[in-house]
């Protein structure tokens, strides 16, 4: 009997004990996650925010009609479904029922087709009963994922912006901080958090100091920070390398010497030099505009430099270029980059001159606006002020050619995409970043320091 009996007790305490480790680890309601970046937005409209932390912070108010899953699919939003028709000339879109905006009013497709009038002047949107309907010049095959787009979020414009998200704003001090309130109205359910709190225009030490003394849950690292902090036992998660640095030409090239130098200066570069030393690996050198995750066919484009080809490029120049290189002063890495550029040049046969101000040629960096491949394709051409890639069906092949056509401007060289990460405390769970970059953060709930 007393066997029974122990063994009744230990199944007892058994059943116990995994009780009370499934309670230590799920979910549960309330707290207030607080974030430090170093962005300094002046407001939070999405159609003038460009993708990045501060637009994280955008989607904790505002939605987008359809979302991208971590392979670049669409996903239902706002939007429940969608119907191609002519050709992908004209997409029918249906709304999810039951879904209020911040200020109490109902969405409804009037206020979906404003809001996406005022992001696409291009498009013919209207109201077709309770449904969207999107008229455009050409087949949009990738309409979908591009309704996923930041710019395209469903904004109420008026006294106050008013989004659908998990979140709304309790409190607004332009560009310095700002508190969002959990959504108790949300259509996918309350988040977990009561509120998140965001400390804007914190520089990379700041961040550090803030995490380190437990006043911020969240901080950005640096793409040449990964691997310290790592090193150092932070919490780190990191996107795929997504970022875009580039230079980029102010104009065609205007004759055979000038293309020439192009040429020579693009081999001169060797941007694995970058990114090892620089960048302390926390890139992956770039020979194309995006980066073989998304593309499948990165790889075909090398980036090494090639000693070789500088040679016979600098043998056909007649009279020698200088430019300028413009860079963004704030940024150190972007300078010390632009620095080693300058001594690169300088074995092409090519004089660069540094300035902060209009250029000849300029060092950028482009965040990847999409993980869908045409549309990161289109939106980076338009950043880069080159001509919009057409694409009628969506292929694979039709995304190189249309990618090596940009290339053969030469007006863009590649050099690095990078990586973006943030370093969190042990008690935030369930963090996601997607592979090109955006924060999921709706889903978010604080634990105990030690799980």
């Amino acid at each position: 009997m007393k066997r029974l009996c122990s063994i009744l007790l230990a199944s007892s305490s058994g059943l116990l004990l995994g009780s009370l480790a499934f309670a230590a680890v799920r979910p549960h309601y309330g707290g207030t996650l607080r974030i430090a970046i170093k962005d300094a937005p002046q407001n939070l409209d999405p159609a003038i925010l460009a993708e990045g932390n501060s637009g994280n912070i955008a989607r904790l108010i505002f939605e987008t009609l359809v979302q991208l899953d971590e392979r670049g699919h669409p996903q239902p939003s706002l939007a429940t479904s969608w119907q191609s028709e002519a050709g992908g000339q004209r997409w029918r879109i249906t709304l999810r029922s039951g879904v209020i905006f911040s200020d109490g009013t109902a969405l409804d497709a009037t206020a979906a087709v404003a809001s996406l009038r005022s992001a696409n002047p291009g498009w013919k949107v209207m109201r077709n009963g309770d449904a969207v309907v999107i008229e455009t010049d050409s087949p949009h095959p990738d309409l979908p994922a591009e309704l996923a787009l930041l710019h395209n979020s469903i904004v109420r414009r008026g006294g106050q912006l008013s989004g659908t998200g998990p979140f709304t704003i309790a409190q607004w001090l332009a560009g310095k901080h700002a508190i969002f309130a959990a959504n108790d109205h949300y259509w996918a359910g309350r988040p977990y958090l009561d509120s998140v709190e965001i400390d804007f225009g914190k520089s990379d030490r700041d961040q550090a100091m803030l995490l380190d003394l437990g006043k911020t849950d969240a901080a950005e690292i640096a793409p040449e920070s990964i691997h310290r902090a790592r090193a150092e036992g932070r919490n780190v998660l990191s996107s795929e390398a997504h970022e875009l640095i580039a230079l980029v030409f102010d104009r065609d090239p205007q004759s055979e010497d000038e293309l020439h130098a192009r040429n020579a200066l693009a081999f001169s570069i060797d941007a694995a030099a970058l990114n090892n030393v620089v960048l302390q690996g926390g890139g992956e050198p770039a020979g194309a505009l995006l980066p073989n995750w998304i593309s499948g066919y990165g790889f075909a484009f090398a980036p090494d430099a090639k000693p070789e080809h500088v040679r016979e490029e600098r043998g056909q120049i007649k009279h020698s270029p200088s430019w300028t290189l413009g860079y963004d002063a704030t940024d150190p890495i972007a300078r010390v980059i632009a620095e080693r550029i300058l001594l690169n040049a300088r074995d092409a046969g090519v004089t660069l001159q540094l300035t902060s101000a209009a250029s000849d040629l300029r060092l950028v960096r482009l965040n990847l606006a999409s993980s869908d491949p045409h549309v990161a394709l289109n939106e980076l051409a338009q950043s880069l002020r080159l001509p919009a890639p057409k694409f009628a069906d969506g292929s694979v092949t039709e995304l190189y050619a249309a990618e090596k056509s940009l290339l053969q401007t030469h007006r863009v060289v590649p050099l690095i995409h990078v990586r973006s990460a943030v370093a969190l405390r042990p008690i935030v769970r369930e963090w996601r970043t997607l592979p090109n970059g955006p924060w999921q953060l709706s889903n978010i709930w604080l634990g105990a320091e030690k799980p």
